[in-house]
């Protein structure tokens, strides 16, 4: 595809050379006039076109393994006749698959499309998720969450791989956040979805628990046969846009990122993924509020039933900390944005999830734990959206940050294989063992944030001190610059910290 620089053989005149060392602001000012596109349109129209149906399908992928605890509350232990421990052990085998497949996924990915693998995993997690609402015994069970970890693992580190091949680094944490704010949205939905279907007992001969698992599940299955035709793949093939739109996006990216170099599939950059510690940083900050995540999400309705309220009434009261998480998502990613920091934002909703946790295991009323729930929900969730983010914004190199992505993942969800054992029903109501170590998880999010930090920043300024030797430009040129370009590890690439 001919991009701006390139076009016809020849670069147009008013393209800025390498040695110009032009400002990427002034040279996007530029381009918009030479292709007579506006920016912030071709933007929304990107979000409006990309970000939906992405969102979508990962509200459906949390709805469907965090609905198991709205079915608990419904019968589901009872009518399967296991034990609350053997309920817990389902909750861990679905971690378990997701955590061994995330890695292949993201290089089934690579090696595929989008439009293919994203909602080809859709169609199979959603078979699967119906497949819960008919299991009759214990095995069934625990086969059915071991694969929904599986079929469900290549949907998040996938997409955001795949958006960081759309937009500029700055502006792919706002995205990355609206789209993981899918995940408080199923929360919220889930509460009032199970409520109202929890109402279905003995329709058709079922209880109302296996309708929740079915009909959320053939949604998904729905919307699957639909995103075929919703995803699409990169911006050189993209149908909805033009050829001018094309160049531009091209042209845009090639002063941000790598994205548009011609990258192929090497092992090699697999285990360059493997061999930086800076990776094993971004997956210790996930594995750190990880835990947190997903023992609020499976747990809530358990907790709050634990704190005097009927099943329904814990249904519906799960609601409003999503509400409030959502909202905080989407400020938080906003001033993220604005600032270009990332790590003084998970710190600060780290601590905010802290006060949380503090209030649960010191409140001595329903009302005070209550209050507690939405502090830690308000904190551990736009925390876990930046935390994703970050390495898709600072690792270079296209292999490299797939595998990076899955890995962050992988890492972050042993988090949450731990944590699916920390609320036993032995430990109800007040849960001293679940909420004790959240508290410790999140403290230490801020510990290996403010660790990472500090490493991107000294990283930086050795690049900083490299440049100015040898007289070269920082990353907004490094899509055009010449010379070989080596990936996160090139002085022109600077770390967003």
């Amino acid at each position: 595809m001919a991009s701006l620089i390139e076009k016809d053989g020849e670069p147009p005149s008013s393209s800025p050379t390498a040695e110009q060392k032009v400002p990427s602001s002034d040279i996007t000012r530029d381009a918009e006039k030479q292709f007579d596109i506006n920016e912030k349109a071709l933007l929304r129209k990107l979000d409006w076109k990309l970000l939906p149906p992405l969102t979508l399908l990962y509200l459906l992928s949390f709805l469907d393994r965090s609905n198991v605890g709205n079915a608990k509350l419904e019968g589901l232990t009872e009518d399967v006749k296991m034990t609350g421990d053997q309920y817990l052990t389902g909750l861990t085998l679905y971690f378990i698959g997701y955590v061994l497949f995330e890695i292949p996924c993201n290089i089934i990915l690579k090696r595929t499309t989008p439009r293919l693998w994203l909602p080809t995993i859709t169609l199979f997690w959603g078979i699967v998720a119906t497949l819960l609402g008919v299991v009759h015994n214990y095995a069934g069970y625990l086969v059915s969450r071991f694969f929904l970890g599986v079929t469900e693992s290549g949907l998040f580190p996938g997409v955001v791989f795949y958006l960081s091949m759309w937009y500029k680094r700055n502006e792919q944490h706002f995205r990355i956040s609206l789209f993981f704010s899918a995940a408080s949205l199923a929360g919220a939905f889930g509460g009032v979805l199970a409520w109202g279907i929890g109402h279905m007992k003995n329709v058709g001969g079922y209880q109302g628990w296996r309708w929740i698992f079915i009909l959320e599940g053939l949604f998904t299955v729905l919307v699957s046969a639909i995103s075929y035709f919703l995803v699409y793949n990169y911006p050189a093939t993209a149908e909805f846009l033009t050829e001018k739109e094309r160049e531009f996006i091209q042209f845009r990216l090639k002063y941000d990122s790598d994205a548009t170099i011609d990258e192929g599939f090497t092992w090699t950059a697999v285990l360059n993924a493997f061999k930086d510690p800076k990776v094993w940083l971004y997956g210790l900050g996930f594995h750190t509020v990880s835990l947190p995540l997903y023992t609020l999400s499976l747990f809530l309705p358990t907790i709050i039933s634990g704190l005097g309220y009927s099943s329904a009434s814990a249904q519906l009261l799960s609601v409003p900390p999503y509400a409030v998480a959502f909202v905080l998502v989407v400020t938080v990613a906003i001033l993220s944005e604005r600032t270009h920091r990332r790590a003084p934002f998970i710190m600060a909703t780290s601590a905010l999830g802290i006060i949380g946790y503090i209030i649960l295991l010191s409140a001595p009323s329903p009302g005070s734990s209550y209050v507690g729930i939405i502090f830690a929900a308000a904190g551990i969730y736009p925390s876990t959206a930046i935390v994703l983010s970050w390495p898709a914004n600072n690792v270079s190199g296209q292999t490299k940050r797939a595998v990076a992505n899955a890995m962050q993942i992988s890492i972050g969800n042993l988090g949450a294989v731990m944590g699916t054992q920390l609320y036993r029903s032995e430990w109800s109501p007040r849960y001293f063992v679940g909420h004790g170590v959240a508290l410790a998880y999140l403290a230490a999010n801020i510990a290996v944030t403010g660790t990472l930090w500090l490493v991107l920043n000294r990283e930086n300024k050795k690049k900083e001190e490299i440049r100015r030797s040898q007289g070269i430009s920082p990353l907004e040129e490094v899509g055009a610059a010449e010379g070989a370009f080596l990936g996160d590890e090139d002085p022109r690439w600077v770390f967003q910290t």
